[in-house]
């Protein structure tokens, strides 16, 4: 067990270093980072794994016992909306957003001369749902909303741009995204709230109702509504920015988390024209409040082009949706972790029960599912930070191009992402509770906690039948499948070990069959396509993330460690494979055998690999 981690050190799965756990986000940061990005990061995020594992894990725990709570009126009957949340909530906001979880990424931090990429905020928020995924909604919105006012505002609304992204928490302010409304749901183009023009005040003013608004109280949210003559569906939706205070009477600038810590609840008098009607009674994620929001006449400001909002809400959605994958991620990596450390301590019939055939294949195939998750997620992250940071430089029609490139693989594969990493998180979480048994199942044990969390990420962002139609979109608008097919061929071509020659055969065979399916959907009718499409989301996601394992299991090959390479063979085994009779005649030992390199992370000497070859031969 050299160099592997021993899980029989730890009582559970808090009170250690998150980072330090958890080579896998190492080691797609170190592919993704350049060498100085990762080098001023490393101490960062193990900062940020120890306080995470500590003091947030401790607090949300807390949290989910004692959420934040609505009242919409005081006293005298006069709307005042205020969120009353328990210290330990607000301690987590300091923390997470002093140590730079959405600034970070937008303005040079100490150190550097320029912002990390997109990619960071996202390993960040990754750490930051081992303890809470709740709370890292606010913390994705925050960050999606600093995105579309870099994108899109003329500088009007720079200081709520300078909020969004401060690294002080008295100055913070935090984002929100209210699209869903009661009769429209996912059809955003059925959005009835409209925008009226106010003459005498020189403000937009919002009427309607939002029905699923999480962070309710956010001083930075983003809503559409429709202008006076407007377009039906979302052609005619423009974007506005909805403060929760009045901007007019409240102060200079955002009411900031400062003005609230320093000043209470607002005044009726300053409370913007709306009301926070109530907070939904959810299941899980309960950090972050969730309410109905009726706008009253709201002071808004118009971001961006009127009639242009929904265009501008889907640059924020791929950030979300990211977002989504990265929180599902994090679920699965706790889940993992707290399944390892209580299998190698639990004795059941004089031995711990990490010692059995059954619980051992189990651990190996969460443990796969998590490399698998993370290897795809952030490459879509990759991608993502890098089409943001070619629209800024791009000076170069090539350099437009290639921008134009990775937009388009990126828009395939981020809502593949979302969908697929958030029923693997349900999944893990649900077996994760099975692995604790009747413990598992109370709410003593974080796994009830994760479980419930983990439910809402195939609702958020786009349901899977959502996700997969807009697949279908990117394929049939933006030509999606060139640069996949690229991406696909590109890494195959990197694999030469002969370890890896059986598994990269299948995958080539399989990619083959994708561009055929693929081949037969565009000739195919639109009911078809349709029915078809969540099958060709999940065969997308199982091929190129075979592929990109076998490349990262090449690599770590090169560097003289194959448990990459047992890694990609169980993943191409389990997702591409039909094994006869269900494998049960295979007399494949192949899960017991990786159980220390893949469960604990122990090196493998990549002769191993070879003998173990020439043996099956």
């Amino acid at each position: 067990m050299s160099d592997g981690i021993d899980y029989g050190q730890f009582a559970e799965g808090r009170h250690v270093n998150y980072w330090k756990l958890d080579r896998a986000l190492e080691r797609e940061l170190r592919r993704i980072y350049t060498d100085s990005e990762f080098e001023w990061a490393e101490s960062r995020l193990s900062e940020f794994g120890e306080i995470v594992g500590h003091t947030i894990a401790d607090n949300a725990d807390y949290i989910d016992d004692h959420g934040p709570e609505l009242e919409p009126y005081d006293k005298h009957g006069e709307i005042q909306n205020r969120v009353r949340y328990p210290a330990e909530q607000l301690e987590n906001e300091r923390l997470a957003y002093e140590m730079g979880i959405v600034a970070d990424s937008f303005e040079a931090p100490l150190g550097r001369e320029e912002p990390m990429p997109l990619s960071h905020t996202l390993a960040m928020q990754y750490l930051l749902c081992y303890a809470d995924p709740g709370f890292d909604c606010p913390v994705a919105m925050t960050a999606g909303a600093a995105l579309v006012l870099e994108k899109f505002d003329d500088g009007d609304l720079g200081a709520y741009y300078e909020g969004l992204t401060s690294r002080t928490y008295e100055d913070l302010i935090e984002g929100a995204m209210f699209l869903t409304e009661k009769q429209g749901g996912s059809d955003v183009g059925a959005n009835e709230t409209r925008a009226e023009y106010d003459k005498e005040a020189e403000c937009w003013r919002l009427y309607g109702e939002k029905w699923f608004c999480s962070n309710i109280d956010a001083e930075g949210t983003l809503a559409l509504a429709r202008t006076e003559d407007a377009p039906e569906g979302t052609q005619g939706l423009s974007m506005f920015l909805v403060p929760h205070a009045d901007p007019d009477e409240a102060g200079d600038g955002p009411y900031t988390k400062g003005d609230r810590l320093e000043n209470g609840p607002l005044s009726p008098d300053e409370v913007n024209d709306q009301l926070y009607r109530r907070l939904k009674n959810k299941l899980g994620t309960i950090a972050v409040p969730t309410g109905e929001v009726e706008f009253t006449g709201a002071k808004a400001y118009l971001v961006g082009e009127e009639e242009n909002g929904f265009k501008q809400m889907t640059e924020m959605l791929n950030l979300e949706r990211l977002s989504n994958a990265a929180a599902s991620c994090g679920i699965i990596g706790r889940v993992l972790l707290e399944s390892k450390i209580y299998a190698a301590n639990r004795e059941a019939f004089g031995e711990t029960i990490d010692q059995y055939p059954l619980m051992q294949a189990d651990l190996v195939d969460m443990a796969v599912d998590h490399e698998a998750a993370m290897a795809y997620t952030f490459e879509a992250a990759r991608l993502l930070s890098e089409r943001e940071r070619a629209e800024r430089g791009a000076k170069s029609a090539e350099s437009a191009t290639d921008a134009e490139d990775t937009y388009r693989l990126m828009r395939l594969l981020v809502p593949i992402a979302k969908a697929r990493t958030a029923r693997m998180a349900v999944d893990t979480a649900s077996y994760g509770m099975e692995i604790h048994g009747g413990n598992g199942y109370v709410n003593d044990f974080v796994t009830n906690r994760l479980l419930r969390d983990a439910q809402v990420l195939p609702i958020w962002e786009g349901t899977e039948n959502i996700l997969s139609l807009d697949v279908l979109r990117a394929l049939e608008r933006e030509d999606a499948h060139e640069p996949l097919f690229e991406a696909i061929e590109g890494r195959l071509e990197t694999v030469t070990h002969p370890a890896l020659a059986d598994a990269a055969e299948t995958v080539e065979a399989e990619y083959h069959d994708l561009a055929g399916a693929l081949a037969t959907l565009a000739g195919a009718d639109g009911e078809y396509a349709q029915l078809s499409a969540k099958r060709l989301a999940h065969y997308v996601f199982d091929v190129f993330t075979s592929a990109l394992l076998l490349e990262e299991a090449q690599t770590e090959l090169d560097d003289g460690n194959g448990r990459m390479a047992l890694v990609a063979q169980r993943f191409v085994a389990n997702e591409l494979e039909t094994p006869d009779a269900r494998g049960i005649v295979s007399g494949d030992r192949s899960a017991l055998e990786a159980f220390e390199p893949i469960v604990r992370g122990a090196p493998v000497d990549p002769e191993t690999l070879s003998e173990q070859m020439a043996a099956d031969d």
